[in-house]
């Protein structure tokens, strides 16, 4: 193994997640005069975005969203792969707790796709199968997005990238499954009185 360049590793952890904590989705909410938090999941990322100012507006925030885990994994990647993994999750971690937002922010999935893109992109495709399958079953993004993220971890053990790519694969997964409790729970709760939710 080689040795790690501490201080880009610092350095990528800060620069990570101070780029994460930039909000598309509450610039475009300010251009357009919406106000996200008073509207559907009063979430600040691409799917409430979406919902509030329609979809053209989601996937331009989404996209960003993506750019903004993909780039500081790309950018501190030439320091030693570690050093791109802790950008990566400081991204996402900026993303879902951002200072500019008093501590709020998104759920963190899309910034984590770009994260993931930017690690090893093969890891990507049983995330979005999973996800894309499982929307389809249940119309729900939100569990769709928990169960994308979930095969994360398998998929770090199968398409071996080294135990750093686990613990990076572990991490995201946590973040996005605590940003999701809500919904786990609320679509649980419905699945036992044989509801649908409606998100």
């Amino acid at each position: 193994m080689s040795e790690i360049n501490w201080w880009a590793l610092l350095a990528g952890a800060l620069i990570g997640y101070a780029f994460g904590s930039l909000s598309p989705a509450a610039a475009a909410a300010r251009i357009r005069g919406a106000d996200l938090r008073s509207i559907g999941s009063g979430n600040l990322g691409a799917t409430n975005a979406a919902r509030a100012m329609g979809v053209g507006v989601g996937v331009v925030v989404g996209l960003l969203d993506v750019v903004k885990g993909f780039l500081p994994v790309w950018f501190f990647s030439r320091y030693g792969d570690p050093c791109g993994q802790v950008a990566g999750l400081a991204a996402v971690l900026g993303h879902v707790t951002s200072p500019l937002l008093k501590g709020r922010g998104g759920k963190g999935v899309a910034t984590s796709l770009g994260a993931i893109l930017a690690v090893e992109p093969m890891w990507a495709i049983p995330v979005l199968v999973g996800f894309g399958v499982t929307v389809a079953l249940t119309r729900q993004v939100g569990i769709g997005s928990v169960i994308g993220s979930v095969l994360l971890i398998p998929t770090s053990f199968l398409l071996w990238d080294g135990w750093a790519g686990v613990v990076f694969a572990v991490g995201l997964t946590a973040i996005v499954l605590y940003r999701h409790r809500r919904n786990m729970r609320s679509y649980l709760t419905q699945l036992r009185t044989r509801q649908l939710p409606q998100r």
